[in-house]
């Protein structure tokens, strides 16, 4: 999601200023709760809040798929002993984040999905990431429509006739329509092939709510894989929407530490107030948004929460056992050999450049075209790397956290004062490992002023850091969303993507294609 400091605080601003639960004007007719979740990213096993695997004796964990599944089924009876029906929705990217995708391609998302009753999804951009091919196979296995209403899928045997753009479900003697959206950079950023076609969201968005009311009175929800932004903007520029379900941003709304803005934000739309929901991601929250809806579809009251999924919740035995099932292979992934090296590579990477880092920045750069710089944090490195045959459980020794390749625009200022917060505190995790560029830096300086000359590679040649220039970067979505005093990347970044493909699997790849990794001389004393 694109998003500059202006565009949060006016966003976070306006939803301050209006009201949490909107009076009723006439009665309700019907009333609805709507539970969804958004960004799951296959994460079926409790995790760390920073998205390690679980250890319980180093802090707290979240989540995981049997836990899921048991609050789903309690904000279910919840709304039924209110007298409320109720719907459940994903707002997309179940695929991609965890060994579970990586060795069933799916399979395990939609059992789970299945199990616990999942009633519509929007697809995101990365149940694109292994061709139209396993997504086809994801809808064939699903009880529940894939809903994206600009997708056209005519031409895509794999996916044609299996994709819809809208639904519309009885819920409590109301008529509830569901209109899917997929964010129309998934071309650019995954691999739906060339037969898919992917079309402006808000035209697809108008067409099927004509559609859908063509057939009698409803309430619009929108399903939106597009990001926060994408659904303000949308919600203020498309008649007939009553509320959006969103995903892609990560974004966590509610009155919880952390969250960006309350639950539901409220967006004027053109003939309509509209509410927006989101619930974070990698399963750590789920979300409920209740509806108070009049005859003829229109909300006439609301409100909303995001509850937490901390392991003192229950978890659901039979998801628990589908979980268990598909784990039981995992041993196989993780003994997979995926390349060698000469020597090894020590942990040293605190406070200089260390081969390690040198092998993390070049295999994101040589994952991200175009891309003139990297920056990797050293507290992200957490394992060495031993001579001879290297696994994917090395790997993701090394890179336990499940973060997310990113890539953005930088000024050279902007990039220079992120490495001077990479030097501020040597020995923490934030000191940076670097490619594409060099630097100097002098570690008894004041912070602020310990970084010297920074010079980036450009066609061979090392060429001084442009303070004006804007730089193609390359790093972790961690980093990029603030992470280790991050701030400049998150706040700076003309242009910014987060959901690139996994960290360890950028590094497995680089590993099979001969990587070597040395010392070079990136980062020198001043």
């Amino acid at each position: 999601m694109r998003q500059t400091p202006i565009f949060r605080r006016a966003v976070l601003g306006a939803a301050l200023a209006l009201p949490a639960l909107r009076p009723a004007r006439p009665q309700a007719a019907a009333r609805l709760r709507l539970i969804h979740l958004n960004d799951v990213h296959a994460r079926h096993e409790p995790a760390a809040a920073s998205g390690a695997a679980c250890d319980p004796g180093r802090g707290p964990c979240f989540g995981g798929s049997a836990r899921i599944a048991a609050a789903i089924r309690a904000a279910r009876a919840e709304a039924e002993a209110d007298g409320r029906a109720h719907l459940t929705l994903d707002a997309g990217d179940q695929f991609m984040g965890s060994l579970f995708h990586t060795r069933h391609r799916g399979a395990a998302e939609v059992a789970v999905q299945n199990a616990y009753g999942c009633e519509a999804m929007a697809p995101g951009n990365h149940e694109f990431n292994h061709g139209p091919e396993t997504l086809g196979r994801f809808a064939e296995a699903a009880r529940f429509p894939l809903l994206s209403a600009n997708i056209d899928a005519a031409e895509e045997p794999a996916l044609a006739g299996r994709l819809r753009g809208w639904a519309a479900f009885a819920r409590g003697g109301a008529r509830i329509v569901v209109i899917g959206l997929t964010t129309p950079d998934t071309p650019a950023v995954s691999s739906p092939g060339p037969r898919l076609r992917f079309t402006d969201p808000a035209e697809a968005a108008e067409r099927a709510i004509f559609e859908a009311r063509r057939e009698g009175p409803a309430t619009v929800v929108l399903l939106s894989h597009l990001g926060l932004a994408a659904d303000l903007a949308l919600a203020r520029a498309v008649r007939g929407v009553d509320a959006v379900v969103g995903g892609h941003s990560h974004t966590l709304l509610g009155d919880l530490p952390g969250a960006s803005g309350p639950a539901p934000i409220l967006a004027e739309g053109p003939d309509r107030p509209v509410r927006i929901v989101q619930a974070g991601a990698l399963g750590r929250y789920l979300g409920r948004l209740d509806l108070d809806l009049a005859a003829d579809g229109r909300v006439v009251a609301h409100a909303a929460s995001v509850r937490e999924m901390t392991t003192d919740l229950p978890e659901d035995a039979r998801v628990g056992a589908i979980v268990a099932e598909f784990a039981a292979t995992l041993a196989e992934v993780r003994a997979r050999v995926v390349g060698r090296l000469a020597a090894g590579l020590p942990l040293d990477c605190r406070a200089r450049e260390c081969a390690l880092g040198n092998l993390v920045a070049d295999a994101m750069l040589a994952a991200a075209p175009g891309a003139e710089v990297a920056l990797q944090n050293a507290g992200g490195l957490r394992a060495p790397l031993g001579a001879g045959e290297v696994t994917y459980g090395d790997v993701l020794a090394v890179l336990p956290f499940g973060n997310a390749l990113a890539t953005l625009s930088l000024r050279g200022a902007d990039l220079r004062a992120a490495l001077e917060n990479g030097l501020s505190q040597p020995m923490a995790g934030r000191f940076p490992q670097v490619g594409g560029i060099r630097f100097a830096w002098d570690a008894a300086a004041p912070p602020g002023q310990r970084l010297g000359p920074v010079e980036v590679r450009r066609e061979g040649r090392w060429e001084a850091l442009e303070p004006a220039r804007v730089y193609r970067v390359v790093t972790n979505d961690f980093l990029r969303r603030g992470g280790d005093g991050y701030a400049v990347l998150r706040d700076a970044a003309l242009e910014a993507y987060d959901n690139g493909p996994l960290l360890e699997e950028v590094v497995a790849r680089f590993l099979a294609g001969g990587a070597r990794a040395e010392l070079e001389g990136r980062i020198r004393p001043r």
